[in-house]
């Protein structure tokens, strides 16, 4: 029987599917405890994108084996101190993608069409005094992306039934990709009616979206990010939306949730989402499956399936 630490709970279906292991609920209950008295019989740690694992639980940890991941982002697992121990670490690509960029383009269809606000209007009894305001066209807009990767590419390739322009930045460009790569990312916000965030969180992206890319995407810009919220300079983003600098955002990640900056939630022209890009039946089901098929391999074959 492999014994597994949990880090935080996932639906019942899952916790029922893995039966006939030894499970250690880190989240329940005591944690230091849990650790003094089980630390050195551990051997596969379950996680995900939102509960992590720092560096400083992987050395409590002298049988640690393997570490799986529900979710595509892991940049609140502390990886390289695990390669150090030889330890792999495994997500759930690919299985999102679809879900993400469907979440991503609703974002863009309701920013530029004040879907949400336009529920709020009507709901409220404002209609009655006068009409909403104008939205903005998303047909035949220019698409910008920063980050063409599984997901960046869903949303490029849903960008074509509204007969969108796409451009692209990456660190490099992608080999093969139909679409216009742009090396200078304030040259992409200049150049983009919106600009989509599907790039991996971490150091490398840490505010990346700084005043500078903002103000270049402009007054008449729109933010979506379905990324990290790390990506984003948040106070940046709130001053140049409370300025006029910016036209719009759609935000499904945020740098500290679940809590969401007050000023945010008092913008008119800001479409605030829990972190639902993967939250349907059909995509959480088959991360689930996923996560436990890289488990199970492990203890079978010693090997993950998708390793990052």
């Amino acid at each position: 029987m492999t014994c597994i630490l949990q880090m935080g709970p996932l639906t019942e279906r899952f916790q029922r599917r893995l039966d006939g292991h030894e499970v250690l609920t880190y989240w329940q209950g005591d944690a230091e405890a849990l650790l003094a008295k089980h630390a050195e019989r551990i051997e596969i740690m379950v996680t995900s994108a939102r509960f992590g694992c720092p560096a400083s639980l992987i050395e409590r940890l002298p049988s640690l084996r393997a570490i799986c991941s529900f979710g595509v982002g892991y940049d609140s697992i502390a990886v390289e101190a695990a390669r150090a121990r030889g330890i792999p670490v495994s997500n759930t690509p690919e299985v999102l993608n679809d879900c993400v960029a469907d979440l991503a383009f609703g974002l863009i269809i309701d920013c530029a069409r004040q879907l949400a606000q336009g529920d709020r209007f009507v709901r409220e009894g404002r209609w009655a005094d006068g009409n909403l305001g104008l939205g903005r066209r998303v047909s035949g807009k220019r698409l910008g992306i920063v980050g063409l990767g599984r997901i960046g590419e869903a949303v490029a390739k849903r960008s074509t039934g509204f007969d969108m322009s796409v451009r692209y930045h990456n660190r490099r460009p992608v080999a093969g990709s139909p679409f216009q790569y742009e090396a200078d990312l304030h040259a992409l916000a200049r150049w983009s009616d919106f600009l989509v965030l599907t790039c991996p969180g971490g150091p490398q992206t840490q505010n990346l979206i700084d005043r500078a890319v903002l103000d270049a995407l402009g007054a008449k810009g729109i933010l979506i990010n379905v990324a990290r919220g790390s990506v984003v300079d948040e106070p940046a983003l709130v001053a140049a939306l409370q300025d006029g600098r910016l036209g719009g955002a759609g935000l499904d990640v945020f740098a500290d949730e679940p809590r969401v900056p007050t000023a945010l939630c008092e913008l008119p022209n800001v479409v605030l989402l829990p972190h639902i890009g993967s939250a349907t039946h059909e995509t959480r089901g088959a991360m689930e499956d996923l996560l436990l098929d890289n488990l199970d391999c492990f203890v079978r074959e010693g090997r993950l399936l998708t390793p990052v």
